[in-house]
């Protein structure tokens, strides 16, 4: 594989996070739904922290956060590079490809939505707007997806721990990014041996 497919990989995927990204932001209020099955929406959340909602806490946890993704991003970058330079197999290639256009689409969220939009509490936001919510480095993460297959379920009284707790399966709230670097990450996973073989 050549850097010349990766860069279009890449771009292809950022692209179709970031229009998701913009439209979300421009079309929906914060919390807002559409059902498109039962199983199957689209909800928008801002996300602040990391995968699944966590937080570095403090005044300087949210700058922290994204030099630590922009460094990770870095190390990606190089990663690939000598990946294709080694001739690396495929997988190696693709899971490396799909890693580090979600978390550079992520990285987009962070650093330029707080200057690109306004609040979307209670209106849909304005792209290019004249009053931002934040400053650079200070954006919010979009999320959208949401794909809950098993919903509201009471688990048996007679289980330890979550018996008779209701649960929600699978309640995570993700975007095109977020499905990027966790494909990515599968990859190596259950392709590990043919991922660092070389083709």
């Amino acid at each position: 594989m050549s850097l010349k497919k990766a860069y279009l990989f890449i771009f292809i995927i950022l692209l179709i996070d970031q229009i998701t990204k913009v439209y979300v932001k421009t079309h929906f209020i914060l919390g807002e739904e559409v059902k498109v099955f039962k199983w199957c929406r689209i909800l928008f959340i801002e996300n602040e922290g990391m995968a699944w909602g966590t937080e570095i806490p403090g005044s300087y946890g949210k700058i922290i956060l994204t030099l630590f993704r922009i460094a990770a991003v870095s190390g990606i970058a190089y990663w690939l590079w000598d990946s294709i330079q080694k001739k690396c197999s495929i997988y190696l290639f693709t899971a490396i490809v799909l890693i580090f256009a979600g978390a550079l689409g992520n990285i987009i969220d962070s650093v330029f939505y707080g200057v690109l939009f306004n609040y979307s509490n209670h209106e849909v936001a304005t792209l290019f707007s004249s009053k931002p919510y934040g400053t650079y480095f200070y954006g919010r993460v979009v999320d959208m997806f949401y794909f809950p297959f098993i919903e509201n379920y009471q688990l048996p009284s007679w289980l330890p721990l979550m018996g008779g707790k209701e649960i929600t399966f699978f309640n995570a709230i993700f975007n095109v990014a977020d499905f990027s670097i966790s494909t990515g990450v599968g990859i190596l996973l259950v392709f590990n041996k043919k991922a660092f073989g070389k083709y």
